[in-house]
């Protein structure tokens, strides 16, 4: 099982970046998908969270109305499309699959900084 994410780098404050997580070796459909992400010195943070068909999402307050978490299922891959970046969105960006008892992957993180 490999999650690869994709996307991140330098953003000035107001900017955009998307993030792509790109799943193989595993049935990607029969997965929920989540982000989190860890700014530097602070606790693992759960930013979004979108259903197995992609039906239904959730977000973090910190980033609900800026973000959108998607996914293409025929693609294996999911998304978090990230607007009106602050500088408070600086962190590692992890792509999390869960399956109930019978899997949970993560990604290998994606450095997002906004900076000016």
């Amino acid at each position: 099982v490999q999650l690869v994410e994709s996307g991140g780098g330098l953003v000035q404050p107001g900017g955009s970046l998307r993030l792509s997580c790109a799943a193989s070796g595993l049935p990607f459909s029969s997965y929920r998908m989540s982000w989190y992400r860890q700014a530097p010195g602070k606790a693992q943070e759960w930013v979004a969270y979108i259903t197995i068909n992609g039906d239904s999402t959730n977000y973090a307050d910190s980033v609900k109305g800026r973000f959108t978490i998607s996914r293409d299922n025929a693609k294996n891959t999911a998304y978090l499309q990230m607007n009106s970046l602050k500088p408070e969105d600086t962190a590692v960006y992890y792509c999390r699959l869960t399956r109930g008892a019978i899997g949970d992957y993560w990604g290998q993180g994606t450095q997002v900084t906004v900076s000016s």
